[in-house]
């Protein structure tokens, strides 16, 4: 009998009775994780049918520079940054981008983001989940009421 598999939104581990139901990171399903060109994110992802697919994405379109930082939700990181680097780090091969990022005065700062936070596996291609930074948005939002 071949254990099940779950998938949502978001790519989920395959179930089995030794194993709970988890949402995965992409890089816990992929292999050979690079970063080109400062911003093109390639690795093979695993899709439901446990197949290893190519896949890209495009790191400018979810990761921006707010004065000097890594900022989920923003856009065109790449073109104010130097030194952009990529390494799977720690025991878990945890995948952080590092650069030196230009803040408004033209100054540059170190910084690092960790990419698993927010990019998942959705069958075998790359997803950002953007859910976190809109909730955020929204308690920053809300102004707290005193009386």
């Amino acid at each position: 009998m071949e254990p099940e598999r779950s998938f949502a939104l978001l790519f989920e581990a395959p179930l089995s009775p030794e194993s709970n139901t988890s949402i995965m990171p992409f890089h816990e399903s992929a292999q050979g994780i690079t970063v080109e060109d400062g911003h093109m994110l390639k690795a093979e992802l695993a899709n439901v049918e446990g197949e290893f697919v190519e896949a890209e994405y495009d790191l400018n379109d979810c990761i921006g520079n707010n004065n000097g930082a890594f900022e989920w939700g923003g856009g065109g990181f790449a073109n104010s940054a130097e030194d952009i680097s990529f390494e799977l780090e720690g025991d878990d091969g945890v995948p952080i981008l590092r650069a030196r990022l230009y803040n408004v005065e033209g100054e540059t700062i170190d910084a690092d983001i960790n990419l698993a936070e927010r990019l998942q596996n959705n069958d075998g291609a790359f997803s950002f989940d953007g859910h976190h930074e809109e909730e955020q948005q929204e308690e920053e939002a809300e102004p707290e009421e005193e009386e």
